[in-house]
């Protein structure tokens, strides 16, 4: 077999064409794996739209998110406990990362590394050619952490694990313990949110408070242990979401506040989480914003930003999964299936907010 069935994006906006691309030859370490569910997220749907990509980047196999079967392995190639990778292994697996930079060795943050890449954006007309999740195979390389799925654990799950679950636990990770007398506002109410919402849930916040759209978002975070949501549709004013959760906490704002939503939802949390309090910075996409002299000094706030995360975070985010499904109907999360063929129409629903996190089955319809 020299090539496999897989969805390409050549432009902007341009429908997503069914293509065959090459399948590579494998590098020393190398894993190739047959995909066995994809999901889609925010990100995807910005590289689409011509937003963050860096231009000469098409055509690309769109999906970064990806539990996969493993259907080659070249040499001796471990998974993050140590075990061998071997046929058959169900898995997720991070970002690569040269292994030599300073983040790689000093700093011990792989997810920093000056030579990494992510997957679902890479070129499909120059080796490894499958990178991405939409297609009917994925290479990974070398220098990446493998994770095997738990067998409790579903592939739109893993594959959902796979990004937005091990960003939020790396984010609870530098944020710290909740402690049992703490409210959290969770802002977004995407995948993020409604992960980040879970993980404050189940670590024992008082109180939990959910603000975003749209309603059947919101809908899911209620049903995942949210005590209270706030929908931006009806309260439009950043000044009466602050006030409305001031109220709902005695005046003096939550303890601990998570942006979910976009780097243009910061300045609001700041200034709604209480003096002394903890801000948490996950979602990146938004404007350029400006805050007022001395609002982090004077208030005394602590605030920690997160982007990606290392190959632990991959597997708290599996055992997450694996341990608390009596507790949280995760599988709410997942929404549309769709086909190879049909990508198109499941990034233009993600981009309506028509869809929490749409599947993709590598096959045709």
């Amino acid at each position: 077999m020299s090539d496999c069935l897989a969805a390409v994006v050549t432009g902007v906006l341009a429908p997503v064409e069914l293509q065959r691309v090459s399948l590579p030859d494998l590098d020393d370490g190398g894993i190739l794996a047959r995909v066995d569910a994809a999901t889609l997220c925010g990100t995807d749907v910005h590289y689409w739209q011509g937003d963050l990509i860096p231009p000469g980047t098409t055509p690309y196999v769109p999906g970064h998110e990806t539990a996969a079967i493993v259907e080659e392995v070249r040499g001796d190639r471990r998974d993050i406990l140590g075990q061998p990778v071997v046929k058959g292994d169900r898995i997720i697996v991070s970002y690569p990362y040269c292994g030599h930079c300073y983040f790689c060795t000093v700093a011990h943050q792989t997810n920093l590394c000056m030579n990494s890449y992510a997957f679902g954006r890479q070129r499909a007309d120059v080796f490894p050619y499958v990178q991405g999740g939409c297609a009917e195979y994925h290479y990974y390389p070398a220098l990446s952490d493998v994770v095997k799925v738990p067998e409790e654990v579903s592939s739109p799950l893993a594959a959902s694990a796979a990004c937005a679950l091990r960003t939020v636990v790396h984010g609870f990770e530098r944020l710290g313990a909740i402690e049992p007398h703490e409210t959290v506002v969770v802002q977004g109410c995407g995948p993020l949110g409604l992960y980040a919402s879970a993980l404050a849930r189940d670590r024992g916040a008082a109180k939990v408070i959910v603000i975003g759209a749209p309603a059947e978002r919101l809908a899911v975070a209620t049903d995942w242990g949210a005590d209270e949501v706030l929908n931006i549709d009806e309260a439009t004013e950043a000044s009466d979401r602050i006030e409305w959760v001031r109220e709902r906490t005695r005046g003096i704002g939550p303890d601990v506040v998570v942006q979910c939503a976009s780097s243009a939802a910061n300045p609001e949390g700041l200034a709604m989480v209480r003096r002394g309090g903890r801000f948490l910075a996950i979602g990146v996409e938004g404007r350029d914003i400006t805050l007022p002299g001395g609002l982090i000094t004077v208030k005394s706030l602590q605030v920690n930003g997160v982007i990606g995360a290392v190959g632990r975070h991959f597997y708290k985010a599996l055992q997450f999964l694996a341990t608390r499904s009596d507790r949280f109907p995760f599988e709410r999360l997942i929404s549309g299936t769709y086909t190879l063929d049909t990508v198109t129409d499941a990034l233009q629903a993600m981009s309506e907010f028509r869809e929490v996190k749409p599947v993709v089955l590598p096959r045709a319809g």
